[in-house]
């Protein structure tokens, strides 16, 4: 005659409440029960599902650091152990307050203390039986992007820091926007305050300006250039700034009562004389 095992239906975190389990607006938590600031934000959790009695619900999520807190694996797989027997919250509180003492045999005491009543405790914690819902969490927070605990979520929306104020807001946030849909989180409580106009630079702080840059600029009048030129002739402009010169020319057939510009004095009256020079020549 065949035996049929007998499956027992495990309760997963993400289904165990805390306060008005039909509440609309769920603060969510993500942490550890080794973390001092975990013990903390458990506090200021408790005061905020007083204060919004039958309004919110409490979810807890495990997400372990072992890389620093061995020792808070098996205390998430106690707290979940607990839960199976309506325990939860009574467990959960004695973990936060016995966080220096979560070895296995200390664990067992902490269940009773609760109101545990599984003889099987201790195999269970011992055999990992609740180890895959520990797990499942962690993943899950790594999915949503969770790093650090505690880290909060309401209604599924981050909250930007666990700090009492931060959390205030953010359900007060939620319950004003009950019912509505595609609601955009909280505007971090620390960057609400906005900045103020802009104090003006004291001018001993002001930047100085460049300084300008003097050329010296010689305009060479008419009387330097012949009428009636037939021969071509080059204007030139140079100009000089910071050790930088740029030499454009630019030839003209014949100029006619014009003056020639911008030239540099030392670059320019040179090429004169020299125009001056063949025109005298030709005509000798």
């Amino acid at each position: 005659m065949a035996f049929k095992k007998e499956v027992v239906e495990i309760i997963e975190p993400r289904d165990v409440f805390v306060g008005n389990p039909k509440a609309e607006v769920t603060l969510e938590e993500f942490g550890e029960y080794e973390s001092e600031v975990c013990a903390k934000a458990n506090e200021f959790v408790k005061q905020l599902l007083q204060e919004y009695d039958g309004k919110i619900r409490f979810n807890f999520r495990h997400f372990p650091l072992t890389k620093i807190h061995q020792r808070s694996l098996k205390a998430g797989e106690a707290a979940v152990a607990t839960a199976q027997e309506g325990k939860f919250w009574e467990m959960h509180n004695i973990l936060f307050a016995n966080r220096r003492n979560l070895g296995t045999t200390s664990l067992k005491l902490h269940s009773k203390e609760a109101g545990v009543k599984n003889k099987k405790f201790l195999d269970e914690l011992v055999n990992a039986t609740y180890g895959w819902q520990v797990q499942g969490d962690l993943k899950e927070g790594i999915d949503r992007g969770v790093k650090d605990v505690p880290t909060f979520f309401v209604n599924g929306i981050l909250v930007a820091k666990p700090t009492y104020e931060e959390l205030k807001k953010a359900i007060d946030h939620a319950i004003k926007n009950i019912g509505k849909k595609n609601v955009k989180p909280v505007v971090p409580y620390s960057v609400i305050l906005k900045k103020g106009p802009e104090k003006p630079i004291p001018s001993s702080k002001q930047p100085k300006e460049a300084p300008k840059v003097k050329t010296s600029v010689k305009e060479v009048s008419k009387k330097d250039v012949k009428k009636n030129m037939t021969k071509t002739v080059e204007k030139v402009k140079v100009t000089v700034a910071k050790k930088t010169k740029v030499v454009v020319k630019t030839p003209t057939k014949i100029i006619k009562k014009e003056i020639v510009k911008t030239v540099v004095k030392s670059k320019a009256k040179p090429l004169v004389k020299a125009a001056i020079k063949t025109k005298k020549k030709q005509r000798a």
